[in-house]
């Protein structure tokens, strides 16, 4: 019998923007990996946005409206915004590449100071690690995202963790006693 292979249909935006509460919850906040993260998502001051590019300059596109976004926004109603990129960028070391060119786009548009971006990948990587060190999952998410952040709220947020230049070691700390087993069980994304 000749079965004809059906690929599964893209997730919905509402499904990858749930996946990735989950994993702010569960993870950034319930591993307690970014002390700064509980804050913002109990007063709901997250702005999540799926992109729907697909090719890197649709996405420096949305990039550029997302950073004026931020920019012209109340903090008290939008402190940060994650854009998740599905579509575009799924090679880490390419959106890695990216990331020179969104901080140009921070400097073009004159954001430079004000707003900054932090990196998630599903197979981010730091320099001089195995793909499978658990240490690389302190920055794994279940899609590729850009995190924009306002460099004001970073510094209110510094001031009142005033050890927070330990926060990486802590993180690494967190996820070598959690281990890939431990971090499996937590069901966010595949090592």
């Amino acid at each position: 019998m000749n079965q004809m292979y059906t690929p599964a249909p893209p997730a919905s935006h509402d499904a990858i923007i749930a996946a990735t509460q989950t994993w702010l919850e569960k993870a950034v906040i319930g591993l307690n990996l970014c002390p700064f993260a509980k804050a913002v998502h109990v007063k709901n001051q997250i702005r999540y946005i799926v992109s729907a590019a697909q090719s890197v300059d649709a996405l420096l596109s949305d990039l550029e409206a997302e950073l004026q976004t931020l920019h012209a926004a109340d903090p008290a109603d939008i402190d940060t915004i994650l854009l998740i990129h599905p579509d575009v960028l799924q090679d880490f070391m390419d959106y890695n590449d990216f990331l020179e060119t969104a901080d140009k786009a921070i400097e073009g548009l004159e954001l430079d100071g004000e707003i900054q971006i932090a990196s998630f990948h599903p197979h981010y990587q730091f320099a001089g690690t195995a793909a499978n060190d658990i240490e690389n999952y302190t920055n794994r998410s279940p899609y590729p995202i850009l995190h924009l952040l306002r460099e004001a709220s970073i510094e209110r947020a510094v001031e009142a963790f005033p050890q927070a230049e330990t926060i990486f070691e802590k993180n690494m700390e967190t996820l070598r006693e959690l281990g890939l087993e431990g971090w499996q069980q937590l069901g966010l994304l595949k090592p």
